[in-house]
């Protein structure tokens, strides 16, 4: 089967590094497993050597033809043929358990693909995908670091996430030009800090990371003035590099304020 460049093909074929994900996962009976981009099934065969049935979603229709035609497959493989960006986990999970999602996810939808099963994490039990060994660094940043960001904080607010393993080129078909890592990602349904709300978070954290080399006061200009920076605790003049989470969370919260007041003076 030929790989399809537009949709970031690379396909795992190491058996021990198939195992070391399988041991991980820890599947138990009674659990329910959602695959994101099976590709040509390498793993998701190991898993229904221990799983009774497993759903998969995958966008290469010719992919998940050959997967429907092998006969381990038959009656335990449930596939969507579907673009995970576009995915309702939600309506996936329906009214059963919550979704273990397991994936090797292209490098090209990674990190929007991330922000979609956080948004949906009421149906998802955890997480375990397999990503560019850079974009999980960035995940579990912590400040002071290159790495830390947008991804750091947001993942952050919503989710406990851990770098279990890295995996080097040679596990794929065709091998990357880069190292991957597999990741664990642990949602909450309530945030792990005060946010005040998603949308505040997000338009704090993405004017903040910005303007990453400007201080806070002038990255945040136009949301929230010097005085209020402040009266979170936090020095107008430090960087966003440097702040906790949770203080990304209270100037959020501080910002929610704003706009409530804001609100209540016009009406």
């Amino acid at each position: 089967m030929p790989v399809r460049k537009r949709f970031g093909q690379h396909f795992l074929h190491d058996r021990g590094i198939i195992g070391r994900i399988v041991e991980q996962i820890a599947p138990q009976a009674g659990q329910r497993f959602l695959e994101i981009g099976p590709g040509r099934g390498a793993l998701t065969f190991a898993l229904l050597k221990v799983l009774p049935e497993l759903e998969a979603i995958e966008i290469d229709r010719d992919l998940a033809a050959g997967l429907a035609r092998d006969a381990r497959a038959e009656g335990r493989l449930r596939l969507h043929v579907a673009d995970a960006l576009d995915a309702d986990f939600v309506g996936l999970r329906g009214a059963g358990a919550r979704l273990r999602i397991i994936g090797n996810l292209p490098y090209n939808i990674s990190t929007p693909l991330l922000f979609r099963l956080i948004d949906q994490r009421s149906a998802i039990e955890d997480i375990h995908v397999m990503l560019q060994k850079e974009v999980v660094e960035r995940m579990t940043a912590r400040p002071g670091g290159k790495e830390y960001g947008r991804l750091s904080v947001m993942l952050a607010a919503y989710s406990r996430v851990q770098n279990l393993f890295d995996v080097g080129p040679g596990a794929f078909q065709p091998p990357p030009r880069v190292w991957s890592s597999v990741a664990r990602l642990l949602p909450s349904a309530e945030p792990l800090f005060e946010i005040g709300d998603h949308a505040a978070l997000r338009t704090v954290v993405t004017a903040a990371f910005s303007h990453r080399r400007k201080t806070l006061k002038n990255a945040l200009q136009g949301l929230l003035d010097p005085s209020e920076i402040d009266s979170c605790g936090i020095d107008p003049a430090s960087r966003p590099g440097v702040l906790e989470p949770a203080q990304f969370g209270q100037l959020a919260l501080r910002w929610r304020r704003r706009q409530d007041a804001a609100s209540i003076r016009t009406e």
